[in-house]
């Protein structure tokens, strides 16, 4: 029986179908779909020993390999995973590497014991991520950027939470955009961040948004870059400027790496290990950026930084928290902004605190 398969790839990421990814751990790993979900028609083990096969004996030897390593038992409980799959999006479909035999089979099995019938993605994940790809590089070209920036702790973040016509790098990088901006999990991989990025600038572009605002950033995101494209585009980009008192930053710099930071790490690890992996990995951080702070600007920091956490864990005292990052802010991240900035002060065409900023967005842009 001839099984169905479709290939507009544009209405599924418009619509964010559901999708069944049947490739093996390993490549699900290296780059997927933020919708996806990963149910194997053959593990990590099993692709290896298939694929030394096909390469020494050729795909009939392969095939029947991948039949006997797959028995039947084993075939039963991985159709049943699908089915329940399908069972909760009956409007999913499913896709391996190339559309090619791994998607096939996995539709036949599930027909052979269910009589349902799925359709498949033709030419896979690889034709999906190309489309991708094409379609961040189109994109690029029609949107246009309105870059928000301004000194580190200025609230950049918190202004982009309050429009609809935006795209929040950080957010998508999982990341918050300097040496001590981890959170406890890992950013996603490269792919998966473009392949998201990508879908949803598609999003804005289909529903005619073409000024959209991002934050003015570095070409790296933590260990990610922004594709290149994309970042030309709003490095030629008007920029506005938020002005926010230095008390303000220092409060909001210590919700983000202070309090959200730790809570993370405590609800993951519990009250004291969380304490103790938070502190290491600020401890870390500053140590990245000894020679740039110089050895005794980061002797200086070390120490009130060692001094808050003792603090901290005799009485909860946070205070001396803040006497350190606002030390950090003028003596450390000030000087290398107004340095950046120099090179870009002909972009500017705003200049104002977080109200005036919306404001002036949505008097000139008509932004919401």
């Amino acid at each position: 029986m001839d099984l169905p398969q479709l290939d507009d790839y544009r209405s599924l990421f418009l619509k964010q179908t559901p999708l069944l990814d049947v490739r093996a751990p390993i490549e699900f790993t290296q780059g997927a779909f933020p919708f996806a979900k990963n149910l194997p028609i053959i593990n990590d083990a099993e692709r290896e020993a298939i694929g030394k096969e096909y390469k020494n004996k050729g795909q009939d030897e392969a095939i029947d390999l991948g039949f006997h390593l797959v028995h039947e038992e084993l075939k039963a409980e991985r159709v049943n995973q699908w089915q329940n799959f399908f069972t909760e999006h009956p409007d999913g479909v499913l896709y391996c590497f190339r559309g090619g035999m791994r998607s096939k089979f996995t539709q036949q099995f599930i027909y052979e014991q269910s009589g349902l019938i799925f359709p498949r993605v033709k030419g896979g994940y690889k034709a999906m991520r190309r489309f991708l790809i094409d379609e961040l590089e189109a994109s690029s070209k029609k949107i246009k950027p309105i870059m928000l920036g301004g000194r580190t702790g200025i609230g950049k973040t918190i202004l982009l939470e309050k429009l609809n016509q935006k795209i929040d790098l950080e957010g998508l990088f999982h990341h918050r955009g300097s040496v001590f901006g981890n959170y406890v999990s890992e950013q996603p991989s490269q792919i998966d961040i473009e392949n998201v990025l990508s879908i949803e600038l598609l999003k804005m572009c289909e529903q005619n948004v073409s000024q959209l605002v991002f934050e003015d950033e570095a070409p790296n995101i933590g260990s990610r870059r922004i594709p290149e494209i994309l970042y030309k585009k709003c490095q030629q980009s008007p920029l506005i400027q938020l002005e926010t008192p230095i008390e303000e930053r220092v409060e909001i710099t210590f919700n983000e790496y202070v309090t959200q930071a730790l809570n993370e790490h405590q609800r993951v690890y519990g009250d004291e290990q969380g304490f103790t992996i938070w502190s290491d990995k600020i401890n870390a951080s500053i140590d990245k950026i000894q020679k740039r702070l110089g050895g005794v600007r980061y002797q200086s920091f070390k120490a009130i930084l060692n001094d808050a956490f003792k603090q901290h864990a005799i009485d909860g005292s946070t205070d001396l928290y803040k006497v350190w990052i606002k030390d950090l802010l003028i003596e450390y991240y000030d000087p290398m902004y107004d340095y950046q900035f120099s090179k870009k002060v002909d972009r500017v065409i705003f200049k104002g605190d977080q109200e005036e900023v919306l404001d002036y967005l949505s008097t000139q842009f008509q932004l919401t």
